[in-house]
């Protein structure tokens, strides 16, 4: 009883990666594993873990999830972690209001599940460490903001019980839907490349803008398009236009980056952008 059965993983068109930042209790990273396999997931990356994948403790919670553990994935930042992605989701259980709404608009879980049904492509699932959750910089660099609904008299769940509510709705969604998945119509997720200029042209676009807002306003530019999850082409369209009103909006106020840098295409940044990082 409770033996793992030696039969192939459920499909699915997207692939999830539930990726972990700075987890530090190794019987939390053996529940994880035990959660996932559960509900048939099996992409795990640790991005600066505080305990061992080999930790007696986190084998024991895995029990026959162990699998998960020798696959692992281990990086130094969340951005190479997420570097192949096509969507990005960070967790959190800090809901805040006024002002914060426009910058944290969450999904529930069944939401996240019904819009990454037909998505091909990585779609990375973040969870912050234990006690702490994801920084604003790490919340900043995903794409779509999801919480849990848990009583506002004690939000914050345990990161197994978080991560195990998610996959349960996405397996639930799957099961639903009787996904196994042929003749279901595929959308393809953005080129990892492409979401990187994506939100480049929008932070560039909002930081010519003559605003004392232009964070904030970069910020719902962003959640709002990555939450309709566009295709390449539809993304290929909306650069085109971002980077035409940036140049012309560079052009009008003086800026000589119009000129210089910029015309009709963005490079990607090798360096994150500062106050106007989306």
């Amino acid at each position: 009883m409770g033996d793992r059965l030696d039969v192939p993983l459920p499909d699915s068109i997207y692939e999830l990666d539930i990726v972990l930042v700075g987890i530090n209790h190794p019987g939390n990273l053996g529940a994880v594993c035990r959660a996932m396999l559960n509900h048939g997931f099996a992409k795990l990356s640790l991005v600066n873990p505080k305990c061992s994948i080999d930790d007696e403790e986190a084998r024991n919670r895995a029990k026959h999830s162990g699998r998960i553990l020798d696959d692992a994935m281990i990086y130094s930042s969340l951005k190479d972690a997420i570097s192949k992605a096509s969507l990005v989701v960070g967790t959190s259980g800090k809901r805040e209001v006024g002002s914060k709404v426009l910058k944290r608009h969450f999904v529930l879980p069944w939401e996240f599940a019904e819009r990454v049904r037909t998505l091909e492509g990585r779609v990375a699932l973040v969870f912050g460490e234990e006690g702490k959750g994801l920084s604003t910089e790490e919340l900043d660099m995903c794409d779509i903001l999801l919480t849990l609904p848990t009583w506002e008299g004690y939000p914050i769940a345990n990161l197994s019980q978080s991560v195990g509510h998610c996959v349960y709705e996405l397996h639930r969604d799957r099961v639903k839907n009787g996904l196994s998945v042929l003749g279901v119509q595929k959308n393809r997720g953005l080129k990892p490349k492409l979401r990187q200029i994506l939100k480049q042209s929008i932070s560039e676009f909002a930081g010519s803008l003559d605003s004392d807002i232009n964070e904030l306003i970069a910020d719902v530019y962003d959640r709002v398009i990555m939450r309709g999850i566009p295709i390449d082409s539809e993304a290929e369209r909306m650069i085109g236009s971002l980077v035409q009103a940036t140049t012309a909006l560079q052009k009008v106020s003086g800026d000589e980056d119009w000129q210089r840098e910029r015309r009709k295409r963005v490079t990607p940044s090798s360096k994150p952008k500062t106050s106007e990082s989306p």
